[in-house]
């Protein structure tokens, strides 16, 4: 399934064009660069040509309808689209938003036979697209990501004549999974990602399923039991018969929900929209009434000569002087600023409207594992029997057993003692018990190293206390004697406190964390934390009901950020979605709306100060192009500016807009 999120912006909605025109720019961000630019680069060299033939050399032949022919051939390049949307608009019964009154401004001012004016508000219209189209596509540019997590292949034992084993004659066959039939068995080697539902084969296996449950420990699976699309295999190659098709997969309803979650999801309707459609009616009315006023007045006044032609001339000067080129030009700028310091900061967003919509966030919802913690393990404590062991003596021990085994906690202990330079001890005699742990003789003494069940297994006495940690522990016995344990567990980030404080200093008070790992370790990790609500034991559809009661309260704009495959259904429905891209999902970053490049918690309070920063910048190329808009258009009503004034007007506040955005650039976050 190829997944698209429609809600990141098309470069027109981020400055405020209506909805429809999400396609056309889509489009244009999927076509190659020079065919983006094209249009604008031929206009601006047919609009330069028709100045200097008009003011420069000023032939004979440049003239009436010659003349008319060659603007307008300027002109369509970069019309085409505004006239398109202000058609469309008018179809869809929505006659007053910025594209009707652009149309209609240019079409005057070649009515009124200012050519080149025209044109020229078109063409700044256009490279103010690109300029936002640019920023955008330059984030997009720098995200990694598969737009499908599911594998393209998937390894089938199938009988044949090819290969030839103890079991009879069998081959591998590489295929892709969705001609895997029910029944069938599939291999996976360690490192890679199941391709299909199934039921184990082999004998006992390691899964890592943080990506799909965003459960930390890897799973340990029996022979017989399932496993599902999207866990890893971590230690040995597994082999697993195929028990659902794969549109079946958990991980095919898993991309189902991301993609209902999406279609929930409203995009955002920024200012210049809502302006447009109060703004527009307001410049055609007024421009009616130029007409209208000085005829009624003359009806009553008869010594005031009314010359129509001469007031249509002025009222058609006012449309083309009210066309907002500048105001939608100096808001996507802004964004461009703002976009730009945010990946500076390695922040990605994937559309301006994300900048605007992340200041407006009063809840932050984040997941557990690869989140707020590191994702993998570590030994966090070593807790050994006094008169029986040292500490020392019990992480030698412990790390000489499980030296032997592939499962991740046993890497971790093994990396641990090596961090220490404890020497290893070469075990003999290893045995190991499924799902209870390993037995060895190290350095002449008997060792167990595993889980309770495994010293209950050999009537060995253990503090009853160690049943109620809820981290990963591994006990250790030596010659029949309890000596201790090592408790292993995934690391809270280095930043994930400060990440905490930082937004409830910006008075962000509720914060939430959802997990698919146990509720004791979630809730041990919220009070390290100082988070006041968590939720453990979350499949991916418990995460989706506890977003959904959330977004039930319509005053909380909500945050998600998260990191698995389990995630991407709550990223698509929250407000603003936020991943973690350096070792997040492929998914999930496809889904999120705004990218942490470093994974580091503490980045969320600093996507939220540049997004406070570019609105801040926005509004104040806003007041800055209105301003000098509003005074333009009171000396042309009067009939003292003329088109050109107007245009350079633009033209000056562009430049302004431009410097302002720069400067977010330049600023500390």
């Amino acid at each position: 399934m190829t997944h698209k999120n429609p809600n990141v912006p098309s470069m027109a909605q981020s400055c405020g064009c209506s909805c429809s025109c999400s396609s056309q720019i889509q489009c244009m961000a999927e076509r190659p660069a020079w065919k983006a630019y094209l249009p604008v680069i031929v206009s601006f060299l047919l609009f330069a040509t028709g100045l200097l033939l008009d003011y420069l050399w000023k032939p004979d032949f440049f003239t009436g309808l010659i003349r008319l022919v060659g603007y307008i051939i300027a002109y369509l390049p970069v019309a085409i689209p505004v006239l398109k949307e202000s058609c469309e608009a008018f179809a869809r019964k929505d006659f007053f938003t910025e594209f009707s009154l652009m149309s209609i401004a240019t079409l005057g001012a070649f009515f009124i036979g200012e050519y080149p004016e025209a044109v020229a508000v078109m063409l700044f219209y256009a490279v103010g697209e690109l300029f936002q189209e640019n920023a955008v596509n330059r984030a997009k540019r720098n995200i990694s990501t598969l737009l499908d997590v599911r594998p393209e292949t998937a390894t089938v034992i199938r009988k044949g004549a090819f290969i030839s084993t103890a079991s009879g004659t069998e081959t591998r066959v590489t295929v892709t999974p969705e001609s895997v039939q029910v029944g069938e068995t599939v291999e996976v080697k360690p490192g890679e990602r199941v391709p299909l539902d199934g039921v184990l084969q082999t004998g006992t296996a390691s899964f890592n399923t943080s990506a799909l449950t965003g459960e930390s420990v890897p799973r340990t699976i029996q022979q017989g039991e399932e496993v599902l699309a999207g866990m890893i295999a971590t230690d040995s190659v597994t082999r697993i018969i195929v028990s659902k098709p794969f549109g079946q997969s958990a991980l095919s309803r898993i991309l189902e929900l991301v993609q209902h979650a999406t279609e929930r999801k409203a995009p955002t309707e920024l200012f210049i929209r809502k302006f447009a459609r109060v703004y527009t009616p307001i410049m055609v009315a007024l421009a009616v009434s130029i007409v209208l006023l000085p005829w009624i007045y003359s009806l009553a006044a008869s010594s005031f000569v009314y010359d129509f032609n001469d007031w249509l001339y002025r009222a058609l000067v006012f449309l083309v002087i009210s066309c907002p080129c500048a105001l939608v030009i100096s808001i996507p700028l802004g964004y461009f600023g703002g976009i730009g310091a945010a990946s500076r900061n390695g922040i990605l967003f994937k559309g301006s409207n994300y900048l605007d919509s992340i200041t407006k966030i009063n809840s932050v919802v984040m997941d557990k594992t690869g989140t707020l913690t590191q994702g993998v393990f570590d030994v966090q404590q070593i807790v050994p029997v006094s008169g029986v062991c040292t500490e020392q003596k019990l992480l030698e021990v412990l790390a000489s057993v499980e030296s032997q085994s592939t499962h991740p906690i046993a890497k971790a202990i093994v990396a641990h003692a090596k961090k220490q330079e404890i020497p290893l001890l070469q075990p003999q005699q290893i045995k190991e018990i499924a799902g209870h742990g390993l037995e060895a003789i190290v350095h002449g003494k008997a060792v167990l190293a595993g889980n309770t069940k495994l010293l209950d297994k050999y009537g060995i006495a253990f503090p009853a206390e160690t049943l109620t940690i809820p981290e990963t522990i591994v006990l250790c016995a030596i010659d029949g004697v309890y000596a201790g344990y090592v408790l292993v567990a995934d690391a809270p980030k280095e930043d994930a406190y400060s990440a905490i404080e930082s937004l409830r200093n910006m008075g962000i008070k509720n914060i939430v964390m959802l997990s698919g790992d146990k509720q004791a370790i979630v809730s041990k990790l919220a009070a390290s934390l100082n988070v006041t609500q968590a939720y453990g034991d979350l499949l991916p559809e418990g995460k989706v009901q506890r977003m959904e009661q959330l977004k039930a309260d319509p005053t909380n704009k909500i945050a998600f950020v998260g990191d698995g495959i389990n995630d991407a259904p709550v990223l698509a429905m929250s407000d603003v979605g936020i991943a973690m891209g350096a070792l997040g999902s492929d998914v999930a970053i496809e889904t999120a709306d705004v990218i942490i490049q470093t994974d580091q918690p503490s980045k969320i309070a600093t996507a939220i100060q540049i997004g406070k920063a570019t609105r801040k910048v926005v509004w104040q190329n806003i007041a800055l192009a209105f301003g000098v808009k509003l005074l333009v258009l009171l000396l042309g009503a009067g009939g003292i500016a003329t088109l050109w004034e107007a245009v350079f007007a633009d033209v000056g506040v562009a430049l302004l807009a431009i410097l302002n955005a720069v400067r977010i650039l330049k600023m500390k976050f």
